[in-house]
């Protein structure tokens, strides 16, 4: 396995909080092919820095789709051109065996088998780490050192297929040789390539509201966070200094300018939201934590503004309302006779 250490690093992003940023970083090819009976197959991949897909394979062309400017990193087009044709014939190969030996594998058309490769940077080290077979979603064989190992879980089938890929000896040993040179070199070309990227951080927004009530006298509280990248992020409610139990937490969703958007929830008793606070954690903050109070104007006290200026808007409308109607119904006062014969008499008939 190739090893490259701290001062490689520090060459390529200068170090500091560059290097820090890359502390640990992983580069996966993953891969899954659909057997839907002898002669019908189909297969997907993708190439991932972390949790950002970059790439994706395209089946029809076979060749690779870049999903990021940077996603070749520092190779050129030949190098990737090369990666295709290594790609390809390893599908290839792949789609031949697990037809050929479907029978003696006790594979029941349709069935799926997942690929899964690459290197990682941790520590300082970059290195290859792993590429292992997956069949319906589990384990079955792991490569190492030039040759298959069967996972304890994969039983008999495991160990039949091991025997007819380790007979694959000159493949295997240009796959890893090939692989091993490779990806730790194409890792740190994405990390220099898209350090600009990689290194951008944005500030997260964070407000409260409150969800549909969870049953008598209690409360959903919702601490929504919204535009922060990167996607490792902390919400935390406390009280008094002391962290409570979250409720639920959705999914970290992405916003369409690439950020990220998460939402968390606290079911409490309405009488007990006194001291309650959600902290929110995230790299862009540089240590100086969002904290939402509900008993702050920040919190609380908007939400009861927001209600009671419409209130007091609304009432006031309907009291003017009232008010002109009530002129309009007014009734004309009637003159009674007496009022009529004491009115001054016309000058002409004096």
């Amino acid at each position: 396995m190739l090893f490259l250490h701290i001062p490689l690093l520090a060459g390529l992003f200068g170090g500091g909080d560059s290097e820090n940023a890359f502390q640990d970083q992983i580069f996966r090819a993953i891969s899954t092919a659909s057997f839907y009976n002898h002669s019908w197959t189909q297969t997907w991949g993708s190439g991932w820095l972390g949790e950002l897909q970059i790439k994706s394979w395209n089946s029809n062309s076979g060749g690779f789709t870049s999903l990021q400017p940077w996603s070749n990193g520092n190779f050129s087009n030949k190098e990737m051109t090369e990666l295709e044709v290594l790609f390809q014939r390893f599908r290839n190969e792949l789609l031949h065996l697990f037809h050929k030996h479907a029978s003696e594998w006790l594979l029941e058309y349709p069935f799926e088998v997942q690929t899964t490769g690459g290197c990682e940077l941790n520590s300082g080290e970059v290195k290859l780490d792993f590429w292992r077979f997956a069949y319906q979603g589990s384990e079955i064989l792991s490569f190492q050192n030039s040759s298959w190992v069967p996972s304890l879980q994969g039983g008999t089938r495991a160990q039949k297929m091991c025997k007819v890929f380790n007979k694959l000896i000159v493949f295997n040993k240009l796959t890893q040789w090939r692989i091993s040179n490779t990806c730790p070199r194409f890792l740190l070309g994405l990390l220099d390539a898209g350090k600009a990227d990689l290194q951008r951080r944005v500030k997260p927004e964070a407000w409260l509201s409150t969800g549909p009530s969870p049953g008598p006298h209690h409360l959903l509280l919702v601490c929504h966070v919204s535009g922060f990248y990167p996607k490792p992020i902390s919400i935390t409610w406390m009280r008094g200094g002391q962290p409570q139990q979250a409720s639920q937490q959705s999914d970290i969703l992405p916003n369409a300018d690439g950020t990220w958007y998460l939402r968390s929830y606290l079911d409490v008793e309405a009488t007990k939201t006194s001291g309650l606070s959600c902290q929110v954690t995230h790299s862009s903050l540089e240590g100086q934590d969002i904290i939402l109070y509900l008993d702050r104007p920040t919190s609380k006290g908007l939400i009861i503004l927001a209600v009671m200026v419409p209130l007091v808007l609304l009432l006031t409308g309907l009291a003017f309302w009232l008010k002109k109607h009530w002129k309009l119904c007014e009734p004309t006062p009637t003159l009674l006779p007496l009022e009529r014969s004491q009115q001054p008499r016309d000058s002409k008939h004096t």
